[in-house]
């Protein structure tokens, strides 16, 4: 009897095991999104029986997931804060950072602003409010509308670092958005406005500016002549091994396949991924 129950449990314990390995939870950066989605698309069509859900709910809250152990993956356009490496430290979580891709940070405008180009300052001074009117900056007599991502993204976080600095507020009548693609929509809709988003979320329906004189692309983030630019991560708890799905999934950006989906949706391989 007492044998037939140990029999019971460890097989209960290994089916678990097989079932855990059989899903993986991936959540974090709206910028990052898009790469994890497409990864997981290719990793489930070529095992049949796995599951990977992607979910996009920032890099805040991807780190959120990672400390409470909602998520195996989580997503980030901006590295660990300290604050969060200290509550993940005192949890027993162990971040292990693993770099998936290059990006830029384009400043975006609509396409019929005729502005070619700002400098890192003049952005820093639309964003707090100095500047007021497309034409100080040799646009037209145009009332500027200031749009930023809201403060739980990545995105937002890079931004303030590389442009705003520390101890400046962005403008109180700026409006906020949740994603890249609300950025993005928001834009194009707006003769005036002006934004930011990942480099994979530049179309034709927007206008990309040049920041200190050179454009946001593929060529100028590897040659790192961009002055907006960041690494995108995933994060896991302890580094998994190569043969599990979690390993897999993070392997994907050193493949060729992963390679070519990096390039497709607007991003930048990782030069060592080959």
């Amino acid at each position: 009897m007492k044998r037939s129950v140990l029999m019971s449990v460890a097989l209960g314990l290994s089916v678990a095991a097989a079932q855990a390995q059989d899903k993986l939870i991936v959540d974090g950066s709206t910028t990052v999104g898009p790469i994890a989605k497409a990864f997981a698309e290719v990793i489930m069509r070529q095992n049949p029986g796995v599951n990977i859900t992607v979910s996009e709910s920032g890099s805040g809250n991807g780190a959120k997931a990672l400390l409470n152990g909602t998520c195996d993956v989580a997503c980030l356009s901006r590295n660990l804060k300290d604050s969060e490496r200290k509550a993940m430290d005192e949890k027993g979580v162990k971040p292990v950072v693993h770099v998936v891709a290059f990006d830029a940070l384009p400043v975006i405008v609509h396409p019929s602003n005729p502005v070619k180009g700002l400098t890192i300052d003049q952005v820093r001074d639309i964003y707090t409010g100095k500047i007021t009117n497309w034409k100080d900056v040799g646009g037209a007599d145009q009332r500027i509308v200031v749009i930023s991502r809201d403060t739980n993204s990545g995105t937002y976080e890079t931004f303030k670092d590389l442009v705003l600095g520390k101890d400046n507020k962005i403008i109180a009548s700026a409006e906020y958005t949740g994603s890249n693609g609300g950025m993005r929509q928001r834009v194009q809709m707006t003769r005036g406005a002006i934004g930011y988003a990942g480099l994979g979320f530049v179309d034709r329906t927007i206008k990309a500016l040049e920041i200190n004189g050179v454009m946001p692309s593929a060529e100028t983030v590897s040659a790192k002549q961009y002055p907006l630019s960041r690494e995108l991560y995933l994060f896991t708890n302890g580094e998994p091994a190569a043969n599990t799905l979690a390993g897999k999934f993070l392997g994907m950006s050193r493949t060729e396949k992963g390679r070519e989906i990096i390039e497709e949706i607007g991003f930048v391989p990782v030069p060592d991924a080959k």
